[in-house]
């Protein structure tokens, strides 16, 4: 069962008095419950993928149906919406917020979607456990490591359980050893959780940790 289709997309982007069509005429479909690779390197259209498939860009031309429903006629609220409650992103700059620890980051996120107290501590603690941190709950990301930084991220992003997970280079800042164990966690969330994860990566070693591969090169689809 697909989660994710996408049919002849197109994105491009004006350049001084040019254009550069950054995605051309790209399809995909994505099976529910398993842990995907866009691969490539850089400027091969990955982050403008990822982009409109969690709804923070839009197709030039094209369809994206997200559960069932085509994003591309999403208002953007509704677009806001599909965010908040249904996916979660995960980007290669954390994006914490300093002055707050491991806790009230994944607090922070929870409050924004109106989770009761009592579930969004038994959520945090979960999560923080998940990624390993549980007894670095209150640090504040300074006082982390850049791995630990980015496990923070991980479980501010499945706090709200969204079935669809995003990840735009989460170990492209990391040591081999410290990204391999955020792949891993990818893996156990996919295997336990049944959890659907697209992750954008240009780290071939990556390759056998995936359910599917999607290479891509100058903006289209060349093996997947």
């Amino acid at each position: 069962m697909s989660i994710i289709e996408v049919k002849n997309i197109n994105r491009g982007f004006g350049h001084g008095h040019g254009r550069i069509e950054v995605l051309k005429d790209l399809s995909l479909s994505v099976e529910k419950g398993t842990f995907n690779l866009l691969l490539g390197p850089s400027g091969s259209g990955k982050t403008t993928l990822l982009n409109i498939l969690g709804t923070l860009d839009q197709p030039d031309s094209g369809q994206v149906w997200v559960y069932g429903d085509d994003i591309t006629t999403y208002s953007d609220n509704q677009r806001n919406a599909l965010r908040k409650t249904g996916m979660g992103y995960i980007f290669q700059s954390v994006a914490l917020i300093s002055n707050m620890s491991a806790y009230e980051n994944v607090d922070f996120f929870l409050r924004i979607n109106k989770i009761n107290y009592q579930e969004r501590e038994r959520r945090i603690l979960e999560c923080l456990k998940f990624v390993g941190l549980d007894k670095r709950m209150h640090h504040k990301p300074s006082e982390m490591s850049g791995g630990e930084q980015q496990r923070v991220a991980i479980a501010r992003a499945i706090s709200h359980r969204p079935e669809l997970l995003l990840a735009d280079e989460p170990t492209g800042e990391l040591d081999t050893a410290t990204g391999l164990k955020v792949v891993h966690m990818f893996k156990k969330m996919v295997e336990d959780t049944g959890t659907t994860i697209i992750m954008c990566t240009h780290d071939r070693n990556l390759i056998h940790f995936a359910d599917h591969i999607f290479e891509m090169e100058d903006g289209v689809i060349i093996n997947g």
